[in-house]
C-alpha cells in the first residue's frame, strides 16, 4: 500500500490559499491495484495488404491467438504465472504484470484468410493481411 502525504495548511505559503485544495481534484492513482496488460499496435496499409505489428513482450508464442473473421481482427495474449517459482525470502516489490489481454479492432477490407500470415520475434507479433479480392477496391469506368 502506498501512503500519499496530502499537502498541510501550515507547510503552505498562508497568502496561497488555495494550494491545499488544488491537489485534491487531481485524479487518484491507486498503485496497489494491478494495471491490466497493455497491447500497443501500429496498422499500415499499402497495395493489398494490411500489416499489423503488436507489441507483447514477455509472452510465448504458444499463448498468443489471432482471429480473422471477414475484416475483424482479434489477437489475444496470456501472461501465466509460474505456480512453480522458487523465491528466497521475503518479495519486497513485484511489477511483473500478470493477465490477459485482447484487442479486436475492424480493417476497412476482408482479409484472404488462407494467405494471411503472423510471426512473432523480440516481443512483436507482425500480421501480414492480404485483402480478399472481392473487397479490393477497383474505380468503374463511367462510359
Amino acid at each position: 500500500m502506498t501512503i500519499t502525504r496530502l499537502p498541510s495548511l501550515f507547510e503552505t505559503d498562508p497568502l496561497a490559499l488555495d494550494e491545499p485544495l488544488r491537489n485534491l481534484m487531481r485524479p487518484w492513482r491507486w498503485s496497489s491495484l494491478p494495471e491490466a496488460p497493455q497491447m500497443k499496435m501500429d496498422v499500415s496499409e499499402a497495395e493489398g495488404v494490411y500489416t499489423v505489428k503488436a507489441e507483447i513482450p514477455g509472452v510465448r508464442k504458444e499463448d498468443i491467438h489471432v482471429e480473422l473473421d471477414g475484416a475483424k481482427v482479434t489477437i489475444s495474449a496470456e501472461v501465466k504465472k509460474d505456480h512453480d517459482e522458487k523465491r528466497e525470502g521475503r518479495v519486497v516489490r513485484s511489477e511483473r504484470s500478470y493477465g490477459y489481454a485482447s484487442r479486436t479492432f475492424t480493417l476497412g477490407h476482408e482479409v484472404e484468410r488462407a494467405k494471411a500470415e503472423a510471426k512473432y520475434a523480440d516481443g512483436v507479433l507482425t500480421l501480414t493481411l492480404p485483402k480478399a479480392a472481392s473487397s479490393r477496391v477497383e474505380p468503374l469506368v463511367v462510359r
